[in-house]
């Protein structure tokens, strides 16, 4: 059984930083592509970045290019957040695959930017 757990998220103010992770398991966390995605009050799921199964490419949403960065290692995926705006305030997921097809269920962890 697949199982994505999420972490790190919290309260932060504009500006500021935040580590998330992702834990998979029941899969061979390796062998895939991953994907963060996230979900703001009252919107859909939006595609933030998404790392190769390597490591070696990643891709951004336009948004937060500049700011945020994707990484992973032989069992987590990382997002660090930086320069983090209202705009960023969602629940984050992490997914198994590639933008174009993520799957996979999980909780999330919330991500909220406030003054």
């Amino acid at each position: 059984q697949v199982q994505l757990v999420e972490s790190g998220g919290g309260l932060v103010q504009p500006g500021g930083s935040l580590r998330l992770s992702c834990t998979g398991s029941g899969f061979i966390f390796g062998s895939y592509d991953m994907t963060w995605v996230r979900q703001a009050p009252g919107k859909g799921l939006e595609w933030v970045a998404s790392i190769t199964s390597g490591g070696y490419t990643t891709t951004y949403r336009e948004s937060v290019r500049d700011r945020f960065h994707i990484s992973r290692d032989k069992a987590n995926l990382f997002l660090q957040m930086n320069d983090l705006k209202h705009e960023d305030t969602a629940v984050y997921y992490c997914r198994k695959g590639w933008h174009t097809h993520p799957t996979g269920e999980s909780q999330g962890t919330q991500v909220t930017v406030s003054t």
